[in-house]
């Protein structure tokens, strides 16, 4: 009996490249045997087989672009496998780095906010050429249009190289690339040229190739810091009493299969200052001319994989107590180390949140994952003296920085967010409350 294998649900995206075959007819696979490697601009997956059997026949190849319920494969079904059951999303697992809405990253340069917000500014390109076309008529998918936006490319400029000149998203890279490194155009300038160095002239190298998530964050992150406006407001926060009342907790949710961590205490207190400042949890439109006010608080937060950082989703987080919280965290942070988080685990997020105090650090200023508006920095906590009462007594004091959007949050919004942070931590009562 032989069955086709079809490409699972991969949430919103479409057209989705094929980047490696990695089985061929005649190859024996067993349950789960990665069958072919897709890439979106958010995530590379593995499409496994849900069957053990031969294959029999291929019916896609390296450079296609497949959407869900396209044939892969068609396989000859061994009599001893057992049932054959579809593949899930779940299934369908990111391989080897599992690039995702960008993980938050440390920017080394502080900047300095302007004294008034200006959230009709143009939005700035990192490319030379005007825009002057429309991309109404660009043969382009939805992620395509979406990628061009972000890096601040022109598809009406832009030759498509796919079938009846359809433009990818290689296509929309070799074109920033080509427009960065050409003389500036009228009424433009391109970004300084960093110098080209022989190292290997002044001694011994490696050259290693950057990862899958190098690759696929690193235009994104750039497009980030090139685009849009970052400003910095540092804060702190007594969690005392927050740490004393998580440590007599921690057995009792032990018990019930809970890991109480900090982190689902700070998404606490995030969702009640989003739910106090909504600006923050909004968007700029494609046009940069409309805000777009979510609803919903679906919060990133960047987890730590040995392919490096991904950040999953806790969706409707303002719907969920502390112990939901701390459960969505183990259960997605847990997928993210074992490579098997889908694409819907790394879309919509409305937030992010980077907590690196479980490693070190005093404070870091983090990138924004754009088109989120802001994203919070978590650093490690210490017992520094503070002065109550006319004497100065040990208390926890945690560091956090919030990155914010100056297009759309002024300084005085972004000191009323990080206040009020700092407040529900330090009110732990409030935090344990259960959720309407």
């Amino acid at each position: 009996m032989s069955q086709q294998i079809t490409v699972p649900d991969i949430g919103d995206f479409k057209d989705v490249e094929v980047i490696d075959v990695l089985v061929k007819p005649g190859d024996t696979v067993a349950l789960e045997t990665p069958l072919v490697t897709l890439e979106t601009e958010k995530a590379t997956m593995d499409v496994p087989s849900p069957t053990a059997g031969v294959v029999k026949s291929v019916a896609i190849k390296k450079g296609d672009r497949v959407s869900k319920g396209a044939v892969v494969v068609e396989i000859e079904v061994s009599a001893a496998a057992a049932t054959p059951k579809p593949a899930t999303p779940e299934a369908a697992a990111p391989a080897a780095a599992k690039a995702p809405e960008p993980a938050p990253a440390a920017a080394t340069k502080p900047d300095k906010a302007a004294e008034r917000p200006a959230p009709s500014a143009p939005r700035p390109t990192p490319v030379a050429a005007a825009k002057t076309g429309s991309h109404s008529s660009s043969h382009a998918s939805p992620s395509v249009r979406r990628f061009a936006r972000e890096l601040g490319a022109d598809l009406s400029r832009i030759k498509g190289s796919a079938l009846k000149d359809r433009i990818t998203h290689d296509d929309v890279k070799a074109w920033v690339k080509q427009a960065l490194s050409s003389p500036a155009a009228a009424g433009g300038g391109t970004l300084p040229k960093v110098a080209e160095v022989d190292f290997a002239k002044f001694g011994t190298v490696e050259v290693k190739p950057l990862s899958r998530i190098q690759k696929i964050s690193g235009p994104r992150l750039h497009a980030s810091w090139v685009n849009v406006p970052h400003v910095w407001q540092m804060d702190e926060a007594d969690i005392t009493d927050l740490e004393d009342a998580r440590a007599k907790l921690k057995t009792k949710a032990a018990k019930e299969g809970i890991k109480l961590t900090p982190l689902a205490f700070v998404m606490r207190a995030c969702v009640k200052a989003l739910q106090e400042y909504p600006l923050l949890n909004t968007s700029l439109d494609a046009e940069g001319k409309n805000l777009v006010f979510k609803k919903y608080i679906h919060l990133g937060f960047a987890a730590d994989t040995p392919n490096g950082l991904v950040v999953p989703v806790v969706r409707d987080a303002d719907k969920k107590d502390i112990y939901e919280l701390a459960r969505d965290l183990a259960a997605l942070s847990e997928k993210a180390r074992d490579g098997k988080l889908s694409a819907a685990d790394m879309q919509g997020g409305s937030f992010t949140i980077s907590s690196l105090g479980g490693i070190g650090g005093t404070a870091f200023t983090p990138i924004i994952n754009a088109p989120e508006v802001a994203i919070l920095g978590v650093s490690k906590s210490s017992m520094k003296p503070v002065y109550q009462d006319g004497k100065f007594v040990p208390r926890l004091i945690l560091p956090f920085s919030l990155a914010y959007d100056h297009r759309v949050v002024d300084g005085a919004a972004a000191v009323r967010f990080t206040t009020f942070v700092a407040q529900r931590l330090a009110d732990v009562k409030g935090l344990l409350e259960a959720v309407p």
